[in-house]
């Protein structure tokens, strides 16, 4: 019981940064979940997870999203969320464990060094960024930094950002889904975590939605970046 305690509370703090940092919860719930269950029930349990948590984004940022952004960016994430996902099946989970643990590292490296680098705001780049958030979404379970990298390029208000993110997202985590089902990765024994999940996500939002009311963005997400890195560091330990 106290673990499934714990669980939660670290989820709930993973919604809580994932909605501030604009980078999605998967980049700390995915490392999170693994130290509880093995990667590729990680990999069903978070899907499911995203589908509540961007159904409660989209409820509380509705101000407004960015149609030209979720066909852009949205269709190739879908696309190749699909192909990550059905070759998760084929990867050893702990090297994929592995893997995830270098990406977190390496990616809050690089956005730490280059803060300012920008992603210019063309056709081309939404349809790459896509591609490579939904392919490292499918086969690692998190894609959010790089849909975030590619979404701030197009210098959206918050509220657009993580509406347009969500919505993104929520076409992203249906997909793979329904993949991670038919490769046996979800299974009814961690069914009884979903509505947990559901509450962690509303509670998470909802806190993260108000904090960045009070916070500068910019100073908050090297904090994020930290975590990240140590996030990472965490799940190649284990």
């Amino acid at each position: 019981m106290d673990q499934i305690y714990l669980f939660a509370i670290l989820a709930l703090i993973a919604e809580i940064l994932g909605t501030i940092g604009g980078f999605g919860s998967s980049l700390f719930f995915v490392p999170i979940a693994s130290h509880f269950l093995d990667f590729h029930s990680v990999l069903g349990v978070t899907a499911l997870f995203h589908v509540c948590s961007n159904l409660t984004k989209i409820a509380m940022f509705r101000q407004g999203f960015d149609k030209k952004l979720i066909v852009s960016v949205g269709i190739p994430a879908v696309v190749f969320v699909i192909a990550g996902a059905y070759l998760s099946k084929f990867v050893d989970s702990k090297k994929l464990e592995i893997f995830l643990a270098y990406f977190l590292m390496a990616i809050s490296l690089l956005f730490y060094k280059f803060k300012n680098f920008k992603i210019n705001p063309s056709k081309t780049n939404a349809f790459f960024g896509g591609m490579f958030s939904g392919f490292s979404a499918g086969l690692l379970g998190t894609g959010g930094a790089i849909r975030g990298l590619t979404l701030t390029a197009f210098d959206l208000k918050i509220e657009t950002f993580i509406a347009t993110s969500a919505v993104i997202d929520l076409a992203i985590d249906s997909s793979r889904a329904v993949v991670y089902a038919s490769n046996g990765f979800v299974h009814t024994h961690d069914m009884y975590l979903i509505p947990i999940l559901l509450i962690v996500s509303v509670i998470g939002t909802y806190i993260g939605k108000r904090v960045l009311a009070h916070i500068s963005q910019e100073k908050f997400k090297i904090i994020v970046l930290a975590l990240i890195f140590l996030t990472g560091l965490s799940c190649f330990i284990n």
